[in-house]
């Protein structure tokens, strides 16, 4: 009997130890970085709230994607470390995919989503928006070869649009005059490696995003004289009380040049 209670006991402290190694931790720098969909809720409407929840889907560069080292950069992350700064917050940065955005923000997982988001009138009606931040218009993206470069030459192909973007929207709206598939998947990268790989005829995205693949891959690409689709903002849970406090940065970042000076850093062609 003694020698099963120490058995028993050497188990239970085996459990302990690894539950205490399968702990979160986050890397050393100014925001931590969370690739899984946590359902942590995030720290809005607290008094004593220190730390900023931001989800986003860094796969759309140069808005946000990872660099080499693995840390999420970009135009987007430039203004979320900005409003991180003034509110005097810590930035946690949660990727996820980008049609997971809204529903997070519905359960509260996040305090605001910062991803390349247009803020259009069927998202208002689930979620808050800042003011505009951003606005660069859509393209499409072709093979050199490619024999589109208009959207009467959309007839009979198949475009790619990543799932839950306003491109696939305004991909579904083109559809009532031109006759083409669309095939929508989760990654604007996976999208341009189903174009490069011939599974695909174009890929539709935000212009600024469809000029860093075309330098990347060697491509080329045609704009969209369709219509003017809204701007890119900040989105909220509903009733967020950071709505005000944001619009206030970003109006101070876009008077003071700071946006600008992203821009030209990351936006320029």
């Amino acid at each position: 009997m003694k020698r099963n209670r120490v058995v028993i006991i050497l188990l239970l402290a085996s459990f302990v130890f690894v539950l205490s190694a399968c702990g979160s931790s986050t890397k050393d720098g100014t925001q931590s970085d969370q690739t899984s969909e946590s359902s942590d809720e995030g720290n809005n409407e607290t008094g004593d709230q220190t730390k900023l929840v931001m989800g986003t889907s860094a796969d759309y560069p140069p808005f946000e994607s990872r660099n080499p080292e693995g840390d999420i950069v970009g135009f987007d992350i430039e203004l979320a470390n900005y409003i991180a700064d003034e509110l005097g917050l810590e930035l946690e940065i949660r990727d996820m995919s980008f049609d997971g955005l809204i529903g997070a923000l519905q359960a509260e997982r996040v305090d605001m989503v910062i991803s390349g988001m247009s803020a259009d009138e069927d998202r208002r009606q689930n979620v808050d928006f800042s003011v505009e931040y951003h606005h660069s218009g859509e393209m499409f993206v072709t093979q050199k070869d490619s024999d589109l470069t208009s959207l009467d030459d959309l007839n009979g192909t198949t475009i790619g649009v990543q799932l839950g973007s306003i491109q696939q929207e305004g991909a579904e709206g083109l559809q009532e005059e031109y006759d083409f598939e669309i095939k929508a998947l989760d990654d604007a990268q996976a999208l341009i490696q189903e174009l490069l790989t011939d599974r695909l005829d174009a890929v539709y995205l935000d212009k600024e995003v469809a000029l860093g693949f075309i330098e990347a891959q060697d491509l080329i690409g045609f704009d969209d004289p369709s219509g003017t689709t809204p701007g890119m903002a900040v989105a909220f849970p509903k009733g967020s009380d950071l709505v005000e406090k944001i619009d206030t940065i970003i109006e101070q970042a876009i008077d003071t040049g700071v946006l600008a000076k992203w821009e030209a850093e990351w936006l320029s062609e």
